[in-house]
C-alpha cells in the first residue's frame, strides 16, 4: 500500500536539550563526523529488520546530502555499546531509532488519518562536550493519507535534517 489519497503535511516536535545552532553551516569547511546508531523498538514492532535497513539508508542519505559534514563512519552499535574512545572527529552523532513506520488511524475525530512517523533520540558531541541531547517526533501525514513503507528511507533522512539542521 503506497498510495496518497489526501493532503500530507509535516510536523516536527523536538524536545530536550536541542542544538543552539545547526550542527554545521553551508559554505564552511566540512566537519569530520562519526555517526553511531542503534534501535530501541517497542515490544510489538513489526518487521524490525526491514525498518533497520530503512533507517541505515536514511542515515546514509542524510550524510551524503549534508555537504558541511564529512561523515567518515556510520556504524550500528550493539545494544548498550558505546563508541570507541580513540575517535577524534569534530562531531559524533549518536542516534537511537524508536519508531520508523507508517501509521493509520481509523475512527474519530478523522475518518482516516495516516502517514509515517519517525521517533529518534539524538545526541551530538564535540570532544567530551554534549552539544545536544534531544528527542524528535517527525510526522508526515494527514486526513485521508495512506502511506506504506516505501518512503521510510527518505523520512528518516528528513527527520535527521529537521533535528540537526533546523531552519530558523
Amino acid at each position: 500500500m503506497g498510495s496518497l489519497l489526501g493532503c500530507a503535511s509535516t510536523t516536527v516536535d523536538i524536545t530536550g536539550d536541542t542544538l543552539k545552532q545547526p550542527i554545521c553551516e553551508s559554505g564552511s569547511a566540512p566537519l569530520t563526523t562519526a555517526v553511531f546508531w542503534t534501535t530501541r523498538w517497542r515490544p510489538d514492532q513489526k518487521e524490525p529488520a526491514l525498518r533497520e535497513a530503512a533507517a541505515l539508508r536514511g542515515i546514509q542519505e542524510f550524510a551524503s546530502k549534508t555537504i558541511c559534514l564529512s561523515v567518515t563512519r556510520i556504524e550500528r552499535l550493539a545494544d548498550g555499546a558505546q563508541p570507541a574512545d580513540e575517535l577524534q572527529p569534530d562531531r559524533i552523532i549518536l542516534i537511537t531509532v524508536r519508531e520508523l513506520g507508517p501509521k493509520l488511524t481509523i475512527g474519530i475525530p478523522a475518518i482516516v488519518e495516516g502517514g509515517t512517523e519517525v521517533v529518534l533520540d539524538v545526541r551530538v558531541l564535540r570532544a567530551s562536550e554534549t552539544l545536544a541531547n534531544s528527542q524528535t517526533r517527525w510526522w508526515n501525514g494527514g486526513t485521508f493519507v495512506i502511506k506504506g513503507v516505501k518512503s521510510l528511507d527518505h523520512d528518516m533522512s528528513e527527520a535527521l535534517t529537521s533535528t540537526l539542521l533546523p531552519k530558523d
